[in-house]
């Protein structure tokens, strides 16, 4: 079955990872507002994260960060994070890439987002469906026609959702909040 021409769920699972970020350059300009505070979970293998050996063999796959009062010296690009902790009061130095997240955690809202890390979602897709061809598209009529279209590019499938917290999250996060909801972008979609 031909995939979808417009791919929704990777539009939104970016403008949500745009969100964090946004979020994050207000934070790092005014600190944080009155009891809000963030989890912020990671995959610590993903490309582009830096943190020291030490963090990495503690974390191999997965770490869940808390930034509310002791962080410091947030700096945020349209990229990455990088931000000061403290971890078993050993100051660390943690760079983490948007594309590395799967989790970001308000609990003082409750807000709730969970990620598919790019990595996994398109090796996941080229494994259900193989390689994509590029397609070609053609120029509209109000360009010039010896200027190349640009092609569009092979989209990966990742499941977009606002999870309502597990009874596990509730626990780490001092428990959300009653009325989390959960919306999936797969409900949505075409079945095939």
């Amino acid at each position: 079955m031909q995939q979808p021409a417009i791919r929704y769920d990777l539009l939104v699972q970016d403008a949500l990872r745009a969100m964090v970020r946004d979020l994050l350059i207000k934070v790092a300009r005014e600190g944080l507002p009155g009891e809000h505070h963030f989890f912020v979970t990671f995959k610590t293998h993903a490309p582009g994260v830096q943190l020291s050996p030490r963090m990495r063999a503690q974390y191999p796959d997965e770490i869940t960060i808390v930034l509310q009062h002791q962080f410091w010296d947030l700096i945020v690009n349209e990229r990455q994070f990088e931000v000061g902790l403290s971890f078993s009061n050993i100051p660390e130095r943690l760079v983490v890439p948007f594309s590395a997240l799967t989790g970001f955690h308000d609990p003082s809202v409750p807000f709730m987002l969970k990620f598919e890390p790019k990595e996994e979602a398109a090796a996941e897709a080229h494994a259900r469906t193989g390689p994509t061809a590029l397609p070609r598209v053609a120029p509209r009529q109000d360009q010039d026609a010896k200027a190349p279209a640009p092609a569009a590019k092979p989209a990966a499938r990742r499941s977009t959702e606002i999870p309502a917290p597990s009874p596990e999250a509730e626990a780490d996060a001092g428990g959300a909040e009653e009325g989390t909801k959960v919306v999936s972008i797969d409900a949505f979609r075409k079945k095939t």
